[in-house]
């Protein structure tokens, strides 16, 4: 019978559509006139018979009363059902307004004229064909209970509009279902529930209430005729709320409400199906974001934002290895989470450790400010789940949100090892969705226990020291990693991801922040970037023997370029002046041109960027201008004799 109910019900926003008017001739009296009067029909369905259906043809007369014509398919032979119009909609019932002829089973038909309700009171074909009123057609005379095709007419005839949200199971296992509203002619609703699994002998109330799910309880606000344990269905007239305030089809739509089905009057604290509608229903656009783990090993998980039709959010959160009896705190907080502590700005339903999961409803911030589904993309915050409400300081999982949430885009720099053997590792940068950046320094070899400072300097390594253009959080020694929101240099410029790609600096990690003068790790970013492009150069002997090596150009994303000499056997605490001349070793002695930083002894090492000729407004010169010099590199002995060369080769168009 429920499947059979369901298919009627999945039809009726098409069946219950009015036959549309036309010109059919109407000769009630049988005199031969051609009158030709507007007709209009109403779909009468299987009520107690499946097999029994039919339409209830409204014509108009000429002198302004109604013929109705009365024809169903699947009546007995021999039978007599009587047939009425009756005030309200079928859903809402209600008394006789306008008694029929009975239908004869043998023809299925019954035909009757009329211009008084049964009270008298005049009635027209208008009048008649928007009435507020429903056809039963019985059983029988003695049978008046049974039904056995029934109908809404007039205003209460369903438009084909409607509406349908899921009722999902709750406390009894099985049962679920759906609420279908129907939009009627005058615009107001039918409203249908219909559940799979309910027991035959069970009444379930029903309503609709304030707020969403997730903010339940709310109070009633509409209250749905019980559903009939035995067909999972009912059926309500939707017009107006419990207090009166009119309810329409189209108020529906847009409420802020849910609707909920208890196990019966006596038990309406047990729920059996529920579910969001109107305003609360969720479009399908949904945003995630990752929660990882944080003090407590192993609990990590999401958090998903669901937009609803009203432009709020459903928040869910979803954590993975929560111990059953905990109750987890869980907020958004201002700003990111590598820049926190920051404010709460919005607090979750706890997250229960038996479950993993919370679900609040999101609309405000705690400050009562508008905060939706699309503030949440936008919103520069963070979430944390803490480990209880007398554990706050304890972050069990965390992580950035709306336009803190990283793009994919990344950009990595190698911080190599400097006056500590053993220490390197990398900085990454981040794209976030506002445009600025995460930054992560790894390193591997830092002492455990350590706190090292590190920045970002102007210019290049090879130029430095250069002023302190940004400061990281620094990195911790136990685990080598610093993360650090980047979003402004120290003087407030803005500085995001796009300038770091940019930006003419490089990066220190300090020793400590009692001894900056030792770096531990260092490395060009932006456009001081190597970009894999590079010449190397021979370096002879000359007047001291053994002392050799090689000089090499490598081109930066900038044009620039970094010179790096690398000499063997030079003697510890020696410092070699170097320069670029002019012309070739043949030539020699040639101009100074380029004058690049001394090697030193003890490494036997000299780094230069190289962008212009020496002199005041000297001229520029790139990688590939370099490449195409026509000159020759000497390595002094010293500043106080540039006369006696240690090392010395061709390079550029010489080489």
């Amino acid at each position: 019978m429920k499947k059979f109910l369901l298919a009627i019900l999945i039809a009726l926003p098409f069946m219950f559509m009015s036959c549309s008017s036309d010109d059919d001739a109407v000769d009630p009296d049988g005199d031969g006139d051609d009158f030709e009067g507007e007709t209009k029909s109403f779909e009468l369905y299987s009520v107690a018979d499946p097999s029994i259906s039919g339409t209830a043809t409204f014509m108009e007369n000429e002198d302004n009363s109604t013929t109705v014509e009365l024809e169903l398919d699947g009546t007995p032979d021999g039978g007599m059902h009587p047939a009425h119009i009756h005030y309200n909609t079928a859903a809402e019932s209600g008394e006789i307004a306008v008694s029929f002829e009975p239908v004869d089973g043998s023809t299925g038909m019954s035909t009757t004229t009329f211009s008084t309700l049964d009270d008298g009171t005049g009635i027209t074909y208008e009048e008649a064909i928007n009435f507020d009123g429903y056809i039963n057609v019985h059983l029988s005379a003695d049978d008046l209970g049974t039904l056995v095709a029934q109908g809404d007419i007039g205003e209460n005839v369903l438009t084909g509009e409607s509406k349908n949200y899921m009722l999902q199971e709750r406390a009894v296992e099985g049962i679920s279902g759906n609420v279908m509203f129907q939009e009627r002619v005058n615009g107001e609703a039918l409203a249908t529930i219909m559940l799979e699994g309910t027991p035959e002998d069970g009444e379930h109330p029903a309503h609709i209430h304030m707020g969403s799910v997730v903010e339940a309880p709310g109070d009633i606000a509409f209250s749905f005729n019980p559903v009939n344990g035995a067909t999972g269905m009912s059926k309500t007239n939707v017009a107006a709320l419990d207090d009166g305030t009119a309810f329409m089809y189209s108020d529906v739509l847009s409420y802020d409400g849910y609707v909920n089905v208890h196990l019966s009057a006596d038990e309406l604290g047990t729920l059996v199906a529920q579910n969001d509608i109107g305003g609360n229903e969720l479009t399908g656009e949904t945003k995630s974001y990752e929660l990882d783990e944080r003090a407590v090993e192993g609990i990590s998980g999401t958090v998903m934002f669901e937009e609803r039709m009203s432009g709020a959010a459903l928040a869910t959160i979803m954590i993975d290895n929560t111990p059953e009896d905990g109750m987890h705190p869980a907020h958004i907080h201002m700003g990111s989470f590598t820049e926190g502590p920051g404010d709460i700005a919005f607090t979750f339903n706890p997250v229960n450790g038996a479950t993993g999961m919370s679900k609040t409803q999101v609309e405000m911030l705690g400050d009562d400010t508008e905060f939706g589904y699309e503030e949440v993309l936008n919103y520069d915050g963070y979430v944390n789940v803490h480990l209880s409400a007398d554990e706050l300081g304890t972050v069990v999982a965390q992580g950035d949100i709306g336009t803190n949430e990283l793009t994919g885009e990344s950009k990595t720099y190698e911080l190599g090892e400097k006056d500590v053997e053993g220490i390197s590792g990398s900085v990454i940068f981040e794209e976030r969705m506002s445009g600025e950046a995460i930054a992560t320094i790894m390193l591997d070899g830092t002492p455990d226990g350590g706190m090292h400072p590190a920045h970002i300097h102007m210019g290049t390594a090879a130029e430095g020291p250069g002023d302190i253009a940004f400061t990281f959080n620094p990195v911790n020694g136990t685990t080598g990693m610093s993360m650090t929101h980047v979003g402004m240099l120290d003087d407030d410029t803005e500085f995001g991801f796009e300038d770091v790609l940019n930006y003419d600096g490089y990066v220190n990690v300090h020793l400590s922040a009692d001894d900056l003068g030792t770096l531990v790790a260092q490395g060009d970013i932006g456009q001081n970037e190597l970009t894999g492009e590079s010449a190397s150069y021979d370096l002879g002997s000359v007047a001291v023997d053994g002392i050799m090596g090689t000089a090499m150009f490598e081109e930066r994303v900038n044009g620039e370029t970094l010179v790096t000499i690398m000499l063997d056997g030079t003697p510890e605490g020696g410092m070699h002046p170097a320069h670029i001349h002019v012309g070739s070793i043949a030539d020699a002695p040639g101009d100074i041109a380029i004058s690049l930083n001394s090697v030193n002894g003890d490494t036997g090492m000299s780094m230069t960027n190289v962008s212009a000729f020496d002199g005041e407004d000297a001229d520029m010169i790139d990688y590939n201008g370099l490449l195409e010099y026509n000159g020759y590199l000497n390595v002094h002995l010293s500043a106080d004799d540039l006369e006696t060369l240690v090392a010395q080769g061709n390079v550029g168009s010489n080489s």
